[in-house]
């Protein structure tokens, strides 16, 4: 019991200290100077594109809110647009507590809310995951395209020869399919469980497939991250330093911040270094850079806070009958 709490404490205190630590760190690492123009560039932002952002930000969790519907609907389940969207709402805000805890607390509030059962919920949860991933796949491989040649110019930079790169990535895939041939031919326990996980999965992949209505599913799971692409995308024409940004590296900074966002609490501290980071990689200003990542996780997470912590109060509320 005391180790669970433990573990339960470490994964909950962990990412939040790191985020701040990193804050911490970025910050003492600049010059008052570059504090004071990194602050100002903050104040000077244009807030017509900020609040474009937040808008578009807004329809993408009411998208994914609506899409839920094509994967209950099959199985039986009727549910109300607002009680999908609420859930999705409060699940995101979990995830700033508990990271990773908001897919659980869907099922559960769906269950509760919904009389939707817990197993069935949290399976078309991790089966619209699946869809996502490809998506985020398929932007993370256009990126890469977009971005060859200065990928190829770092690398002469760095006196790297791109054949090496080129054979340390078929090696990483050979190693990939050994651990895929092990985990399958293995009986060991914690394989079984990864291979429960992967049924699951591609479970899910099968279950869109099999969906009477995959193709409204299919447009809203890609008008969901055409959202997210443009809620990102206009933060740009918020500030002087980004305006003239090529969209290649637009792009490149919502790659790293896609990933980013899981690494801490809500991507506390992580998100707007990363994608600052990123932009400077590629000739931002320094200051323009990391106003950008601020920006753009501030816009986020103010969607998050304001219609999460609405959701918490209104769904009691708007289900007093259930």
């Amino acid at each position: 019991m005391v180790r669970r709490k433990l573990n339960r404490s470490l994964k909950i205190g962990v990412p939040l200290l790191l985020g701040i630590f990193l804050v911490w760190y970025s910050l003492g690492n600049s010059s008052p100077e570059e504090r004071e123009r990194l602050w100002e560039s903050i104040l000077d932002a244009n807030l017509f594109w900020i609040g474009v952002s937040f808008v578009l930000g807004t329809l993408s969790h009411l998208s994914r809110a609506y899409r839920w519907k094509y994967m209950l609907e099959p199985m039986g389940y009727e549910s109300s647009l607002s009680n999908r969207f609420m859930a999705v709402m409060a699940a995101y805000l979990a995830n700033f507590g508990i990271p990773r805890s908001g897919e659980v607390l869907r099922a559960v509030t769906m269950s509760t809310y919904e009389d939707i059962p817990f197993e069935k919920g949290f399976g078309t949860i991790i089966s619209e995951r699946v869809a996502d991933l490809i998506i985020l796949m398929l932007i993370i491989g256009g990126v890469i395209l977009l971005q060859t040649d200065e990928l190829l110019l770092y690398l002469d930079q760095q006196n790297i020869n791109p054949l090496y790169t080129f054979l340390a990535a078929i090696g990483m895939v050979a190693c990939i399919l050994l651990g895929i041939y092990i985990v399958r031919r293995s009986s060991w326990l914690p394989f079984k469980k990864i291979k429960e996980i992967a049924r699951g999965l591609l479970e899910g992949m099968k279950s869109i497939l099999r969906m009477r209505q995959k193709w409204a599913f299919i447009f809203h799971t890609i008008f969901i991250w055409t959202l997210y692409i443009l809620m990102f995308y206009v933060i740009k024409l918020s500030l002087p330093e980004t305006t003239n940004t090529a969209t290649s590296i637009i792009m490149a900074g919502f790659v790293v911040g896609s990933f980013a966002v899981s690494a801490t609490n809500g991507g506390i501290g992580v998100y707007p270094l990363a994608v600052g980071g990123i932009l400077m990689f590629f000739g931002v200003e320094k200051h323009g850079a990391e106003a950008f990542g601020w920006i753009s996780w501030a816009t986020q997470t103010a969607v998050v806070l304001l219609f999460g912590g609405l959701s918490f109060i209104l769904l009691p509320l708007f289900n007093t009958k259930k």
